[in-house]
């Protein structure tokens, strides 16, 4: 049984590390976000102070294994038996961008959507204590658990300001939709689950990882992650602190073998009714400065990886659920889930997509 860390009373309540508890009826690690990273309670932090079984434990980063066996392929898939591009780094190896890799701009604005969990429409999932965390395919609270095709992304952040060298100590937050095109937090069944939502530190690289599932094509829109970049994880806990929000794109044959499973049901037709140059957000360049490079297969799971360029001299245009710029055709609806033009948490039709 994980024992919690104990805490310390005194006369103004409840301390842990000389620190009042803002929670004084809860647990050290059900404190939040911010007092988490205050104290230094960490993932590892975590784990050393309540033991290995704290797995479960609400600032636990490990997930839970995925009954459908996404667990083990998601392992394969962090040494894909491809070979990733040399235009990228890669999150195995830690490899740095060299000046001749470097993409031709800053990474573009996009828009959050309004399904971004950040606090700025609606739930936020930057307050709650393990948001810091790599795998990702679980809710927080142990809940439930998004199925499909294994899929390790990674972010080299560099700082275009200071002669793009790596972003050290940036925090991204990234999420992105389930299989079936629906949305943690949000969509119709989901409100109560935090899955495939998770913040990452960058390191001496500007790397940050995480493990996931590939996601799912929703009507409208091309697959994609969404992303927001902060100068450090402090600052998490106001949407407004961003310094860049942008989306990762998946090239196009890739898509069409992870669409052809079941869990995908849908999607493959969604697919092929748009291309990259028709996307409303990615559509104005084709994605190119978005365009992940992805390696693995559907046994092994894959490995998607993308240079972000961020320039601090320059003021953020998007972010914040913003709910325009992406007003979807039709307004059919995603499979197994909201789709892009299906009412939001206020209701109505016809809304933005993600």
């Amino acid at each position: 049984m994980a024992r919690f860390p104990d805490v310390t009373h005194t006369p103004q309540g409840p301390a842990y590390e000389g620190r009042l508890l803002h929670r004084t009826d809860e647990e050290v690690v059900d404190q939040g976000a911010p007092f988490d990273i205050q104290t230094l309670i960490t993932r590892r932090g975590v784990i050393g102070l309540v033991g290995v079984g704290v797995g479960t434990a609400t600032l636990a980063a490990c997930a839970p294994a995925d009954s459908s066996g996404s667990s083990a392929a998601a392992s394969a898939g962090q040494s894909s038996s491809s070979s990733a591009s040399s235009s990228s780094a890669s999150a195995d190896s830690g490899a740095s961008v060299s000046t001749e890799d470097l993409p031709d701009g800053e990474i573009p604005e996009e828009t959050a959507g309004p399904y971004p969990g950040d606090g700025s429409n609606g739930p936020d999932v930057l307050e709650q204590s393990g948001i810091v965390r790599e795998d990702i395919r679980s809710s927080i609270d142990g809940g439930g658990t998004a199925e499909g095709v294994a899929l390790t992304f990674s972010f080299t952040v560099l700082d275009m300001a200071n002669g793009d060298t790596p972003f050290e100590g940036v925090a991204v937050y990234a999420w992105h939709c389930d299989a079936q095109g629906g949305y943690s937090m949000y969509s119709e069944g989901l409100e109560d689950e935090s899955y495939l939502r998770g913040v990452q530190v960058a390191d001496a690289d500007g790397i940050v990882t995480f493990t996931s599932i590939f996601p799912g094509c929703y009507t409208g829109r091309w697959p994609h992650i969404h992303f927001e970049v902060y100068p450090d994880v402090e600052s998490i806990d106001d949407y407004t602190n961003a310094i860049a929000t942008s989306q990762l794109a998946f090239p196009e044959e890739v898509c069409q073998d992870v669409y052809e499973l079941s869990e995908y049901s849908g999607s493959a037709q969604n697919l092929s009714q748009i291309t990259v140059e028709t996307d409303n957000v990615f559509g104005e360049d084709g994605g190119e400065l978005q365009m992940a490079t992805v390696s693995g297969d559907l046994s092994t799971g894959y490995t998607a990886s993308l240079v972000v360029r961020v320039d601090t001299t320059t003021a953020p245009s998007a972010g914040g659920g913003a709910p325009g710029g992406e007003t979807p055709p039709g307004g059919e609806q995603a499979p197994g889930g909201p789709g892009p033009g299906d009412a939001g948490p206020g209701g109505g039709s016809g809304g933005p997509n993600r």
